[in-house]
């Protein structure tokens, strides 16, 4: 009986405490920075300024795909490949990754072939088709499209502080490379500043 009054109390303040937070559900498209740090926004943004950059360049009109016979196809077929956080804080490239493959898709200039995890996640999938799959619905070997172009880059920022006052700068670096030459055929830049005041 003792431990009821006690069991209560503990109850109250933990109810207390909860009722003291609230959560707003908003649309993903609302621009939100509440730290000053890289967000989804400037993931979002910098991805559709980057894929405009690279869709403007003299690569795409050179690109001489799409040959009759030659079993390619007419758009050139983009890997994204590994962009690499060399900022001073906690990036989820893996995010940006993804905004920059959507970019790209939607132009519907290119097309966009799996990398890294998700083709071997593809490739044991066609595996076990092998196996346990009917021979009328088994994916083959031997037929993926072989990517023309990888994407890749890296993303850094400075961050400079005095008093009461911050200034974060972010420069994302991309380049596409040509797979069979190991050429570079275009490179671009995004820059961004914020200035967070408290």
């Amino acid at each position: 009986m003792r431990f009821l009054p006690i069991a209560s109390a503990l109850f109250l303040v933990l109810l207390a405490g909860a009722c003291g937070r609230e959560v707003t559900r908003t649309d993903p498209d609302t621009v939100t920075d509440l730290s000053g740090y890289w967000n989804e926004t400037d993931a979002r943004m910098v991805a559709d300024s980057m894929v405009g950059q690279c869709l403007g360049g003299t690569w795409l009109a050179r690109f001489d795909g799409g040959v009759e016979g030659s079993g390619r196809p007419a758009m050139p077929t983009v890997v994204v490949g590994g962009i690499y956080n060399e900022s001073s804080e906690h990036i989820n490239t893996g995010i940006f990754m993804s905004e920059i493959e959507r970019a790209l898709l939607e132009s519907g200039l290119v097309q966009i072939a799996a990398g890294g995890q998700g083709r071997d996640e593809i490739r044991s999938e066609r595996s076990d088709q092998q196996i346990f799959a009917s021979e009328a619905t088994a994916a083959e070997f031997g037929n993926e499209v072989g990517a023309d172009f990888v994407m890749t880059g890296n993303l850094g920022s400075i961050v400079d502080e005095e008093g009461d006052t911050r200034t974060i700068y972010y420069q994302v670096n991309l380049e596409l490379i040509d797979v069979e030459s190991a050429l570079k055929v275009w490179m671009g830049s995004t820059e961004i500043k914020k200035i967070v005041e408290w």
